[in-house]
């Protein structure tokens, strides 16, 4: 089901929403709550997409598996956590790198560093699995993972730097704005940077574009890049500067009015952002976020913010 060109990606997902509207018990049940008849769906936009609060109250799974791995969303302990049921573990690392690697090039010989402190903590995050992959489909001498311990992550760059290696660099927002502090010029020139989202409310919350602006000025680079991901998505979209996702050949962005969540388009525009993931095939493939975003012509899409009644969530959801 993982196709590339349009045309396949719409006949997949179809493919996909009918086996899920028979065979996903939560999804099954919706439908049948809003008198959908699976068999009339014959467009993307027909399709009814699951609010993505089902994942924090209900085992949301396409058939009975024991999962191999549970992701668990950021949050405090008085927050229900998301919670997405993994069948194949393998699967989304392998699926992660490449659609890494179809925008940024073959991993291998690059060097992936990690400053992802309160996913680290909290434990059972998709992001730290994914990025632990990463580094391992490098073969780096350096470690990986940092905490708050910055003067051996900004010697890790330099010793990469050195030896002519890619850098690429996943980072919590608030981290990379302590570290920040603390760079000198240039010290960072060439790090592909990407900002993961999340204040954790350690820091002012900042519109998209002061924030990039900070960090790009400390950091000495021309773009901050960023990654659009969730608990409950198994695919990921990248952006390379200026907050704009690249849609990634198993994911597309729908967006639906504010006001009537059922109405939604593919149309370009503004409103709540819905998500089709063709690599949930074993939860579910059609989630209504609850991020508002724009859609462009083109297929790309910015994210705005948040609806504002929605927890605070962890990746790359900033205040538009």
């Amino acid at each position: 089901m993982l196709q590339k060109g349009p045309q396949d990606f719409h006949a997949a997902a179809l493919d996909l929403f009918q086996y899920q509207a028979n065979h996903n018990a939560v999804y099954k049940e919706y439908l049948h709550f809003l008198k959908i008849n699976p068999a009339e769906v014959r467009h993307l936009h027909q399709i009814p997409f699951l609010p993505i609060e089902f994942f924090k109250t209900h085992t949301v799974q396409s058939h009975a598996f024991e999962p191999q791995v549970i992701f668990k969303s950021s949050g405090t302990t008085l927050q229900q956590r998301s919670q997405h049921m993994v069948a194949d573990a393998e699967f989304y690392k392998k699926h992660a790198q490449a659609l890494f690697e179809e925008t940024y090039g073959v991993l291998k010989e690059c060097v992936v560093l990690a400053l992802l402190p309160s996913y680290l903590e909290q434990g059972d995050s998709s992001l730290v699995m994914m990025v632990d992959h990463f580094i391992q489909a490098t073969g780096q001498t350096q470690e990986g993972f940092y905490l708050r311990n910055h003067a051996d992550l900004r010697q890790a760059v330099q010793e990469a730097k050195t030896n002519g290696q890619k850098v690429y660099l996943f980072g919590v927002t608030y981290a990379l704005l302590d570290l920040a502090e603390e760079v000198t010029p240039n010290e960072f020139s060439g790090v592909t940077i990407f900002e993961t989202g999340g204040m954790k409310g350690r820091r002012k919350e900042m519109v998209r574009e002061e924030l990039h602006h900070a960090l790009k000025a400390a950091f000495g680079v021309d773009a901050i890049h960023s990654e659009y991901g969730m608990t409950e998505l198994l695919s990921q979209a990248y952006s390379t500067g200026e907050g704009i996702f690249t849609p990634s050949r198993t994911l597309r962005v729908l967006v639906r009015e504010v006001n009537d969540p059922f109405s939604v388009s593919s149309e370009a525009g503004s409103g709540g952002v819905n998500v089709i993931d063709l690599a949930n095939v074993d939860s579910c493939a059609f989630i209504e976020t609850k991020d508002l975003g724009k859609l462009y012509p083109d297929g790309s899409f910015e994210i705005l913010g948040r609806f504002d009644n929605a927890d605070i969530r962890g990746c790359n959801l900033l205040v538009g």
